[in-house]
């Protein structure tokens, strides 16, 4: 595998990184505002909490595949 690819790869991974951050945020907005609006559609805002888990896992796992190995 050729530098640029790697340094390609680990640039789009950062450029997701940066969307899925912003995803999360504009989910704990809508979550923020949507929780004492409609209190009786409790299965809406469960999807949109579990949404906003898939995208943190999602940040967590290629937060840890950016960062170099640990000395042994």
């Amino acid at each position: 595998m050729s530098s640029n690819t790697v340094a390609g790869n680990l640039h789009s991974l950062e450029r997701h990184l940066i969307e899925l951050r912003m995803a999360h945020a504009d989910l704990n907005a809508l979550i923020d505002l949507a929780a004492p609006l409609q209190p009786h559609d409790e299965l809406a805002l469960r999807r949109l909490k579990k949404r906003r888990l898939q995208l943190r896992d999602e940040m967590l796992r290629i937060e840890r595949s950016l960062l170099p190995p640990e000395p042994a």
